[in-house]
C-alpha cells in the first residue's frame, strides 16, 4: 500500500473506533469511484465519518440536510437574473464538490432524489439547459435511519443501485464507546484544525495504481457465478445486476490495494461481496415471510460458489 494512504488510513482509524471494517470499506468505495448509503441509527457517528474522511483528503466537503421542502434547484443550483449587469448568471449548488453528505436521503420526495442520483451516475448537472461537470473526485454518501419511516421517502430498489455499498454501521463495544466518550471530553480531536493526509493530486495517482490491480480470469469468473447466483435463487426475487458485478470487481481491487497486494484475491471477493449485494437484491415474499435476513442469504449464496484456486 502506499505510504501516504497508510498513513492516512491509520489517522483516520484514530479519530474514528469500533467501525475499522466499515472504514476501510468506506476508503474502498471512493478508490472505486464509487459512492455509499450508510444506514444506522442516530448517534452512532455516520456524519463524522464522512467529514474526518473529507478532512484528512484535503477536499471540499458539503452537508446536505434532506426535508421534505428541498428543492432540486436546493441541490444543483439554478440560474437567477442580475438586474444590475441585465444578464442571467448561474449559481452553482452544494452539489459542487468533492465529497457531498447527504444527510437522510430517504426524508425528501422522489423527484429531488432523482436530481442528486443523476449527477451521481452522469458526473454532470444540467442547470437551465447548460450541462456543467462535477470534479474529477466526486464521492456522495447518502444516510438513512432505519428506524423512522413516519415521513420518509425510501429510495427505490432501481436508485440503490447507483451505490457501490450499503453500509451497516452498528454500535461500538463497550470497550470502544468508552474511549469514543473519553476522545470526545479530552477533545483529543479538534476537527477544524485537521491537517491533510492527502492531497487530490496523490489521491488521483492512487487511483491509477489501482486501476493496475490484477484481477485473475478464474477470480472474474468467481465474482460473475456470485452474481448470478442471485439471480437463479428461489430466496430472492430479483438478483444483482451487471453493474453489480462490476462494483464487485472495482472495489475488490481497491480492498486488495489496501491489503499491499498488487492482486485481487477471492477472499478479497467474499468480503466486498455483501456491502455491494445487500441494496441490489430483493428478497422472494416466502423468504421475508420465513423471516430470512438479506445478508445471511447473500453468505449462504457467495459460500455455495466454489472458490478458485
Amino acid at each position: 500500500m502506499n505510504e501516504q494512504l497508510s498513513t492516512f488510513l491509520k489517522k483516520y482509524e484514530e479519530r474514528i473506533l469500533g467501525q475499522s471494517v466499515n472504514l476501510r470499506l468506506l476508503l474502498s468505495a471512493i478508490l472505486a469511484g464509487g459512492h455509499v448509503l450508510l444506514e444506522g441509527v442516530p448517534g452512532t457517528g455516520k456524519t463524522k465519518m464522512v467529514r474526518t474522511l473529507a478532512g484528512l483528503l484535503g477536499g471540499d466537503f458539503n452537508r446536505i440536510q434532506f426535508t421534505p421542502d428541498l428543492l432540486p434547484s436546493d441541490i444543483t443550483g439554478s440560474a437567477i437574473y442580475n438586474m444590475k449587469e441585465g444578464s442571467f448568471q448561474t449559481l452553482k449548488g452544494p452539489i459542487f464538490t468533492n465529497i457531498l453528505l447527504a444527510d437522510e436521503i430517504n426524508r425528501t420526495p422522489a423527484k429531488t432524489q432523482a436530481a442528486l442520483l443523476e449527477a451521481m451516475e452522469e458526473k454532470q448537472v444540467t442547470i437551465q439547459g447548460e450541462t456543467f461537470f462535477l470534479p474529477e473526485v466526486f464521492f456522495v454518501v447518502a444516510t438513512q435511519n432505519p428506524i423512522e419511516f413516519e415521513g420518509t421517502y425510501p429510495l427505490p430498489e432501481a436508485q440503490q443501485d447507483r451505490f457501490l455499498f450499503k453500509l451497516l454501521i452498528d454500535y461500538p463495544s463497550f470497550e470502544e464507546e468508552k474511549s469514543v466518550l473519553k476522545q470526545v471530553i479530552e477533545k483529543r480531536f479538534d476537527e477544524r484544525n485537521m491537517s491533510p493526509s492527502l492531497n487530490m493530486d496523490d489521491f488521483l495517482n492512487i487511483r491509477k495504481e489501482i486501476e493496475a490491480v490484477t484481477i485473475a480470469e478464474n477470480v472474474v469468473e468467481y465474482i460473475m457465478k456470485i452474481v448470478r447466483k442471485t439471480r437463479e435463487s428461489e430466496a430472492i426475487r430479483f438478483g444483482g445486476s451487471t453493474r453489480a458485478a462490476i462494483s464487485i470487481g472495482k472495489a475488490g481491487q481497491a480492498w486488495a490495494y489496501l491489503a499491499g497486494r498488487n492482486y485481487v484475491t477471492p477472499d478479497d471477493i467474499k468480503i466486498v461481496a455483501k456491502p455491494a449485494l445487500r441494496h441490489r437484491i430483493q428478497l422472494s415474499p416466502h423468504a421475508e415471510l420465513e423471516g430470512a435476513a438479506v445478508d445471511q442469504i447473500i453468505e449462504e449464496l457467495v459460500g455455495s460458489v466454489p472458490v478458485p484456486r
